[in-house]
C-alpha cells in the first residue's frame, strides 16, 4: 500500500509499505480523510518523542476493510473513526483513569504507524461507527475534539469566568466554541490573523485582538485584574511567557498547545505563589473520544468552517516543508 513515511527529521517520502493485516482483536481501516495536526509538524521537525521511521497521522476516518479474529460488532464496509490511544490498561496510571500518562503510552501516528496511508490497523475497542449524517471530514475531527474535551475537563471552568485564549487556529476554534458553551462570561481571543478572529467572534468569542495590538487592547487600564483563565493554543514559548502575564488572582493557566520537547520559558515564581495561580497541562486524550464523538454527532460544535483545504497524500510532503499562511486552519488529506 501507499503511505507517507517520515524517515527522520525533515525527511519524508511517499513509498510502498506492507498492508497492515488485522491481528486478533483488530480491524483494518481503509483511510478516507486524515487531519494534519500540529504534532505531525513536530514529528516532521524532529521535535517530538516519535521514533523513525514512522507513518504519521492520528486524526482520521474511513471504512472497515478487514476484520480480525475475535472481533464482533463490526464488518467490512462500516464507516468509522478510531481513538488513536494505545494505553496498556494495567499500569498505575491506567488503573486510576489517567491513561494519557500510561507508563507504556503509545498512539497511532505517534509511537506506531498511523493513518497517512491507504490502510491502518487498529484495536477494535478503539473504533466507533459514524452515523450516516456524519461526513468523513467530521469523523476525522473526533480525535482533535477529544483533546479539547480533555483540556476542558482539566480547566474546569466556572460559569461566568472571564477567559483569554491565544491562538485561533483549528484547535483554538474548537476550544472557543467549547468555552462559550461552558458558560464563559467574556472570551477574548488573540491571533495574528483577522480572518481567524472574525470566525472566533462568529462562534462564541466576545472580543478579538490582533497580536500586534495586544498591549493597547489588553492593558492594565482595561483589564486591571487580568482573567480567571488563560489558555495557550499556540505552543510558542514567547507567546506562553506573555500569556502568563494576564492570569488574574487565583486564576488558572492551561497549556494546550504543543511545544517542542526542548522548549523552555521563564516564569516569576513569586507571582505563582502570591497570586494563587493554578498551572495546568493537557496531554492528548484521556478517555474522551466517546464524549467528543457525542458532541460532534449532536451538532454541538460547528466543524466544516474550520477546514481550510483538502490535499492529496502526495501534496502533504510539500505542505509539511513550507511555511504556513497565518490564516490557514485545518488541512485534511483525502485518500
Amino acid at each position: 500500500m501507499k503511505a507517507l513515511v517520515i524517515e527522520g527529521p525533515r525527511k519524508a517520502v511517499i513509498k510502498e509499505v506492507p498492508y497492515p493485516a488485522p491481528k486478533r482483536g483488530e480491524v483494518t481501516i481503509q483511510v478516507k480523510n486524515v487531519g494534519i495536526c500540529g504534532t505531525d509538524f513536530h514529528i516532521f521537525e524532529g521535535e517530538f518523542i516519535s521514533p523513525y521511521p514512522i507513518i504519521p497521522g492520528h486524526e482520521f476516518s474511513g471504512v472497515i476493510y478487514e476484520v480480525g479474529e475475535d472481533v464482533s460488532g463490526f464488518q467490512a464496509g462500516d464507516r468509522v473513526s478510531a481513538d488513536p490511544s494505545l494505553f496498556c490498561g494495567s499500569c498505575q496510571f491506567c488503573l486510576t483513569h489517567r491513561g494519557n500518562q500510561c507508563e507504556n503510552w503509545g498512539a497511532l501516528g505517534n509511537t506506531v504507524n498511523g493513518s497517512m496511508a491507504e490502510f491502518v490497523s487498529v484495536p477494535a475497542g478503539n473504533v466507533v461507527k459514524l452515523p450516516d449524517k456524519m461526513s468523513f471530514e467530521e469523523g476525522a475531527f473526533i480525535e482533535p475534539m477529544a483533546c479539547v474535551v480533555h483540556g476542558m475537563n482539566r480547566l474546569q471552568l466556572q460559569v461566568g469566568n472571564r477567559v483569554l485564549l491565544f491562538g485561533a487556529g483549528a484547535m483554538g476554534q474548537q476550544l472557543i466554541q467549547s468555552i462559550a458553551r461552558a458558560g464563559a462570561s467574556e472570551l477574548v481571543v488573540v491571533d495574528v490573523a483577522q480572518e481567524k478572529l472574525d470566525l472566533a467572534l462568529q462562534y462564541g468569542a466576545t472580543k478579538g485582538v490582533l497580536s500586534r495590538n495586544l498591549e493597547a487592547e489588553l492593558s492594565k487600564d482595561n483589564y486591571p485584574y487580568g482573567f480567571d483563565a488563560v489558555v495557550d493554543v499556540t505552543g510558542i514559548p514567547a507567546v506562553i511567557e506573555r500569556a502568563l502575564d494576564f492570569v488574574g488572582p487565583a486564576g488558572k493557566y492551561l497549556q494546550f498547545g504543543v511545544t517542542a520537547d526542548h522548549a523552555s520559558i521563564r516564569i516569576n515564581p513569586f507571582k505563582l505563589y502570591n497570586k494563587d495561580w493554578t498551572l495546568l497541562g493537557s496531554m492528548a486524550i484521556n478517555h474522551t473520544f466517546i464524549p467528543a464523538f457525542n458532541w460532534i454527532k449532536e451538532g454541538r460544535i460547528n466543524l466544516n468552517p474550520l477546514i481550510s483545504k483538502t490535499i492529496s497524500l502526495e501534496e502533504t510532503i510539500e505542505f509539511l516543508e513550507k511555511p504556513k499562511a497565518p490564516d490557514l486552519m485545518k488541512v485534511q488529506i483525502k485518500l
